[in-house]
């Protein structure tokens, strides 16, 4: 069944997301999510007082403040009595520090210290011992997929960004940032990790980076990136009480679980249950949106689910754009959300795999 209570979407924005070591570099987590959270109160006219809530997603916790990010009220000028959560979305990957285990407390002479990258570490589970290129490996050989097919999707999801950034159809969602340049500050209002002049021929020529003769390249798995999104929802007695124009609903959500080492086909099970609760079918979608973790993952997605191409990642995704890793479910809910508006459309299902074997799925219907 779908949500009995009335769950709306008063306003939804992001940061342009930044490429690893790019000009977002020096922005924390933090920054970033400050940045997107002022940017939503201001898009859906919300004061910050009126909040009662605030859940931020973050995964590599990269910078000192980190651990404080749903905490720090700045965020939106929100007042101390807002009760805080550590699930917006934001994450600076560009900051993950490189760290020494197990030295708090002495170390043996002549032990021979080891630097760990937690950026690396943070994309490896630990549980299974694989890093999740290699799950997308996995997923690539289940499903029978192509270094090919890869190739040739990441090189359509990158044109598709290009064409709809000619086309103003990010501009709904992005809220341009300041950063440095040689004289000042400029005004950032667009990705910067895209690379729409990339040929296939080029793809083709790219080492696999997990797998000898697989199927994950540098060029068909999504972006290391630096960014924030940030999306203000509303209860029904909310959106009356307070005038506010929401652009849309939830529908209905669910989260499923699924084996680690193929945890790229999560939003098969998600997207699955969340449209049963709704009363729903793929059919009714007008947009569907699935995380590109990597092309191979995606594209067993879009097997198992049957997709239809013409209506799924209509504007390019990760691979293009890039995935800071606690941002993106926020940032594809706010595409959604305005793309749904833009289209006219009614329906559209949003979802993404979790590293440790999960997926998540939101379906959302246009209140215009």
């Amino acid at each position: 069944m779908s949500l009995i209570r009335g769950v709306f979407i008063v306003s939804a924005k992001r940061t342009p997301f930044g490429a690893y070591g790019g000009v977002l570099k020096d922005h924390s987590a933090t920054d970033l999510a400050e940045h997107a959270a002022r940017a939503a109160l201001a898009a859906g006219g919300v004061a910050p007082e009126l909040v009662n809530s605030v859940i931020v997603g973050n995964v590599m916790q990269s910078s000192a403040d980190a651990a404080y990010i749903a905490r720090h009220r700045r965020s939106g000028n929100l007042p101390e009595g807002v009760r805080s959560g550590s699930v917006r979305g934001s994450e600076s990957m560009s900051q993950a520090p490189y760290a020494v285990r197990n030295i708090r407390f002495g170390t043996k002479f002549g032990l021979d210290l080891k630097l760990e990258d937690t950026l690396w570490a943070g994309l490896t589970d630990l549980h299974v011992k694989i890093p999740m290129g290699i799950t997308a490996e996995n997923l690539a050989a289940k499903y029978e997929i192509s270094r090919q097919d890869c190739d040739e999707y990441a090189h359509q999801t990158q044109q598709r960004w290009k064409a709809a950034h000619e086309g103003g159809h990010f501009a709904a969602e992005i809220a341009p940032i300041d950063v440095k340049a040689k004289k000042g500050t400029v005004a950032m209002a667009q990705d910067e990790h895209p690379r729409p002049q990339t040929t296939l021929e080029q793809m083709a020529k790219l080492p696999t980076v997990f797998k000898k003769g697989g199927t994950v390249t540098a060029a068909n798995a999504s972006g290391v990136c630096d960014g924030a999104a940030a999306v203000v929802i509303a209860s029904e007695d909310a959106v009356k009480q307070h005038k506010l124009t929401p652009l849309a609903r939830v529908v209905a959500y669910h989260v499923s679980g699924c084996d680690p080492s193929i945890m790229g086909i999560g939003p098969v099970p998600a997207i699955t249950e969340a449209l049963k609760k709704a009363g729903l079918s793929l059919k009714d979608m007008d947009l569907v949106e699935v995380n590109e973790a990597f092309a191979a993952q995606y594209l067993s997605v879009a097997k198992a689910l049957g997709l239809d191409p013409e209506k799924t990642n209509v504007n390019g995704g990760a691979i293009a754009l890039g995935h800071p890793l606690g941002a993106s479910g926020a940032r594809i809910t706010a595409h959604l959300v305005h793309e749904l508006r833009r289209r006219g459309g009614r329906y559209a299902v949003g979802s993404a795999c979790i590293g440790g074997g999960q997926g998540i799925a939101v379906i959302l219907e246009n209140t215009h």
